[in-house]
């Protein structure tokens, strides 16, 4: 499957299911509170989706019970809701792709849950950072291989860990389309970007050096192999001639 390059009206599709997308992340800023279950938050986002119009279209996608994947703690990826109780100093990750009219936008957060310790606050900074980083080379004539160094680049200077097998990828009318989107990489290498391509830049750094991780008996949950924690942070751009434009913002 080749790269797809999609035209101004295309992603302006892309943009009103972002936009959606934006309004229900910043929906979430206030609610996400001590006190509150991850399957609460579920049920809330999907409800919200559909007053607005929109399906999140990872419930369903090869079995995914639920309308975002929620992970906390030391789960940095593909996290089912549950019951389970958020506590203060706790962080939480959502997950949600939105469809609407079968566009689709994707954009993962990580919330701190009521107050965090110093060093999970300049994890949460640093993760953000690096997607910013990212963002910023994210033009016409530079390549994938300077988005992955870029993020690479911000995760060394505090020494966190980067879990690099959980990937961007390209989006459109399927979830995942090509081309992967590494975060880690030499400048000046792999596909250059085009105007018209839409990507997602997604890091997920961990407080441990090694970033590496498990996948759980589930087959979706995926944790830390040594325990510490992580966060990731998501955006959906569009490559343009006048440099990257965010439609999950």
């Amino acid at each position: 499957m080749e790269v797809a390059i999609r035209t101004p009206e295309e992603i302006g599709y892309m943009r009103e299911a972002g936009r959606i997308l934006a309004d229900c992340h910043r929906a979430l800023e206030s609610r996400i509170l001590p006190g509150i279950t991850t399957l609460e938050i579920d049920a809330w986002v999907e409800q919200f989706l559909s007053k607005r119009g929109a399906t999140p279209e990872q419930k369903g996608y090869k079995g995914f019970p639920y309308a975002t994947c929620a992970s906390v703690n030391e789960v940095v990826c593909h996290g089912f809701p549950s019951e389970r109780v958020l506590h203060d100093g706790d962080i939480v990750t959502i997950d949600i792709v939105v469809n609407k009219d079968g566009w689709l936008a994707d954009r993962g957060w990580t919330y701190a849950v009521g107050n965090v310790s110093r060093p999970v606050a300049r994890l949460l900074r640093q993760t953000h950072k690096a997607l910013v980083r990212g963002i910023e080379v994210a033009r016409p004539g530079r390549t994938l291989g300077d988005i992955g160094h870029a993020v690479e680049k911000t995760a060394g200077w505090r020494r966190f860990g980067i879990v690099k097998p959980l990937i961007g990828h390209g989006i459109g009318r399927q979830m995942h389309e090509p081309p992967d989107v590494l975060h880690y990489g030499r400048a000046r290498t792999g596909l250059p970007l085009r105007e018209g391509m839409v990507i997602t830049i997604e890091p997920v750094f961990t407080l441990g050096t090694e970033g590496a991780v498990l996948w759980d008996d589930d087959g979706w949950t995926i944790s830390t192999a040594d325990g510490s924690w992580g966060a990731q942070y998501e955006h959906t751009i569009a490559i343009t001639k006048n440099g990257p434009y965010i439609l999950t913002s």
